[in-house]
């Protein structure tokens, strides 16, 4: 009876024994699965984070090569007849006009000067030319410096200049961050101050805009860069991407705050 009872006894050990192995080994399986498809879900993710960059990427490219283009048609083409219709107009003989007739010559000329000059304005605007020449902070400067009025905005630009050039491709994209920005507090916000400022250190440039206008949370620019007629957010939020920066909005008491911060690899 002894010898049965420590048969049974060690059945049931063995028994145990091996369920706990197999629980064990179904455990490690799952364990091992499991791992293996956070790795292919990880890598899955890599990839179409790469993939999304590329096309980003890609697409920024294009819109530069394109701006380039008809900053170039504007200049070369749409200037220089301009600039062969005003040497025409400015050697028309009106002496022999009457009052009304030179008065009108006179505004059309005007009115033509102006457009020359606009012309002119928005060929710089879209080619970085005076970015590749003379960096970032002249190129925001120089922006800035043509839509300022001193009787209706002021905008004032106080930048590190500390900050190296590293890569002009990122350079641009920042410009085009700030272009884009400035352009829309103008239009949508109605400032009458605005406040461009960066600091550079740690291999960080960080970049504030402030403006006393009304202006955008973060919570409402990650809503409208959504919608169909929030291309230029689009735009913005494309190029924080490509630069691995942090964007960040926010309401002071007296103002509205936009933050850039970019690694500087």
């Amino acid at each position: 009876m002894s010898q049965e009872s420590n048969d049974i006894r060690l059945l049931l050990v063995v028994g145990i024994a091996a369920m706990l192995m197999l629980f064990i080994s179904l455990l490690l399986i799952f364990i091992f699965t499991q791992r293996k498809k956070l790795q292919y879900q990880n890598q899955v993710q890599a990839l179409q984070d790469i993939q999304k960059n590329q096309l980003i990427e890609a697409a920024i490219r294009s819109e530069e090569i394109e701006r380039h283009r008809i900053a170039e048609e504007l200049h070369d083409e749409i200037g220089a007849i301009l600039g062969a219709a005003s040497l025409h107009f400015y050697n028309v003989k009106i002496e022999d006009c009457d009052e009304s007739s030179q008065t009108i010559y006179q505004k059309g000329r005007v009115l033509l000067d102006d457009g020359i000059s606009k012309i002119r304005g928005i060929s710089h605007n879209l080619h970085s030319s005076i970015l590749q020449e003379f960096g970032l902070n002249e190129a925001v400067g120089h922006f800035c410096g043509k839509l300022a009025h001193e009787s209706l905005i002021e905008i004032n630009v106080n930048l590190d200049n500390r900050y190296p050039t590293r890569a002009a491709q990122n350079d641009i994209s920042i410009y085009r961050i700030v272009q884009e920005f400035i352009n829309n507090i103008i239009k949508h916000a109605r400032p009458n101050k605005i406040m461009i400022s960066s600091i550079y250190q740690n291999n960080y440039l960080d970049l504030t805009i402030n403006h006393n206008g009304n202006g955008l949370t973060q919570a409402q620019f990650e809503e409208l860069r959504f919608k169909r007629d929030g291309l230029g957010l689009k735009n913005i939020q494309n190029r924080i991407i490509l630069l691995k920066a942090e964007l960040k909005l926010a309401q002071q008491t007296d103002d509205f705050s936009i933050n850039i911060s970019v690694p500087i690899f």
